[in-house]
C-alpha cells in the first residue's frame, strides 16, 4: 500500500459491468461519471470505458464537464444535467459540452448564446429537474436527447415505474429522431420495455447492485483498504475511543486501523460496521476517530501492517452502506480526498 489508506479500482471490473449493463439492456450505455466518476475517479474511468465503445457521458456539474473534456479531447458528447444555468452559456459552448435543460429560463439562455446541441430533461413524476409533460417545448433546432429519471428502479415492485415509462414514452413522441433515455442502473434490469433508446447507469458501474443490495452479475469495483497501525490486549471494563463508546466486556484484542471519518469512513459504521480482516469480519467498536477506527480482532491472526478491507470483494458494498444506514452511492463518494486511488486492470 502506498498509504496507510487506499481506494483501489478495477477498471477490468468496471468494464465487464459496462459490458452487462449493455447485454442485459439491449442498448448503448451512456455512463454517469459524474461526482468525480462516483468518487472513483471520472477521468481514468471514462477512459476505461471509451475502449469498450462508450462515446456519451453524463456529469452533474459545468467545471465537471470541463475537467472531462479536458481529460478526455473532442470525441465524445458529455451532458450537463444542472442544464444552462444563468452565465454558464458561454463556458458550456467553449468546452463542447451540452447541457440537459430543464426549464424556460435554461431553453432561452442557451438559445440567446447561439444554442447547439442539447438535451431536454422531462420530469415523469420525480418532481426534481426538467419540464413537466403538459409544459414541455416544442421541438426546437439542437434538440439531440430527450430523457427523464426513475424515482424508484430499485424497486421492480413498484408501481410508479410503469406509470414513469408510459408518461415518458407519450412525452418523447414530441420529439421524433431524438435519442431517448430513460433507464438509470436499477431501470436497465426492469425489462426492455424501459430501455428506450439509451441507458444511462451509474452505481451498477461502480459495483453496487440494481436494487440496493448485491448482485452476483455485478463486479465489485472499488476496494477500499487502510492499514493495522497498532495492536492492544485491552482488559475487561476498559473503553475504546472517545466518549467511551465502547467498553470491554470481557478481555479483547483490539486493531487500530488507518481510517477515520477524513478518509471516508461514515461515523455512523460504527457500531454496525464490519470489516474484513484476517479472512473474516470483525466488527468496528467504539466511536470512529478523524483519521483511525478500532476493529475488535480477538481471536484473530492479525499483524501491524495487514490489511483491513472496508468494502471491497470480500465486503460487498451494499452491504457496508446497509450497516451504516446509507446507500452505495453515499459510501463512494465519501471517500476522501487524501485517500490515494490506485488503478488496475
Amino acid at each position: 500500500m502506498i498509504a496507510p489508506a487506499v481506494l483501489t479500482v478495477d477498471l477490468e471490473a468496471l468494464a465487464a459491468n459496462y459490458r452487462l449493463l449493455e447485454q442485459v439492456g439491449g442498448v448503448p450505455v451512456h455512463p454517469v461519471v459524474k461526482a468525480d466518476g462516483y468518487g472513483l475517479g471520472a477521468a481514468a474511468c471514462a477512459e476505461r470505458l471509451m475502449r469498450e465503445g462508450a462515446r456519451t457521458f453524463f456529469v452533474a456539474r459545468t467545471h465537471e464537464g470541463e475537467r472531462l473534456r479536458a481529460a478526455l479531447g473532442g470525441e465524445p458528447a458529455i451532458y450537463v444535467l444542472d442544464g444552462c444555468l444563468a452565465g454558464r452559456a458561454t463556458r458550456l459552448r467553449e468546452a463542447g459540452l451540452r447541457p440537459v435543460l430543464n426549464t424556460e429560463g435554461q431553453l432561452a439562455e442557451w438559445r440567446a448564446a447561439g444554442g447547439g446541441a442539447c438535451g431536454l430533461q422531462i420530469d415523469t413524476g420525480m418532481n426534481r429537474l426538467g419540464f413537466r409533460p403538459e409544459a414541455a417545448p416544442e421541438p426546437f433546432e439542437g434538440l439531440d436527447l430527450v430523457l427523464s429519471h426513475l424515482a424508484c428502479a430499485d424497486d421492480p415492485s413498484e408501481p410508479m415505474n410503469a406509470r414513469q415509462r408510459d408518461a415518458f414514452e407519450a412525452a418523447a413522441a414530441r420529439y421524433p429522431g431524438t435519442v431517448r433515455s430513460f433507464a438509470n442502473s436499477g431501470g436497465v434490469f426492469l425489462g426492455s420495455e424501459y430501455g428506450f433508446d439509451a441507458s444511462r447507469p451509474g452505481i451498477c458501474l461502480y459495483g453496487g447492485g440494481p436494487e440496493g443490495r448485491p448482485d452476483a452479475r455485478i463486479r465489485p469495483v472499488a476496494t477500499f483498504a487502510a492499514e493495522v497501525l497498532q495492536l492492544r490486549d485491552v482488559p475487561a471494563g476498559e473503553s475504546v475511543g472517545y466518549s467511551r463508546g465502547f467498553i470491554a466486556g470481557t478481555p479483547r484484542r483490539i486493531a487500530t486501523v488507518a481510517a477515520g471519518y477524513a478518509d471516508g469512513v461514515l461515523r455512523s459504521y460504527s457500531p454496525e460496521g464490519r470489516v474484513w480482516v484476517g479472512g473474516v469480519l470483525r466488527p468496528i467498536v467504539g466511536r470512529l476517530s478523524m483519521d483511525v477506527c478500532a476493529v475488535d480482532v480477538t481471536g484473530v491472526e492479525v499483524a501491524v501492517g495487514d490489511a483491513v478491507e472496508l468494502f471491497g470483494p470480500d465486503r460487498m458494498l451494499d452491504d457496508a452502506a446497509a450497516a451504516a444506514g446509507t446507500v452505495a452511492w453515499e459510501l463512494l463518494t465519501s471517500v476522501g480526498a487524501r485517500t490515494p486511488r490506485i488503478y488496475i486492470g
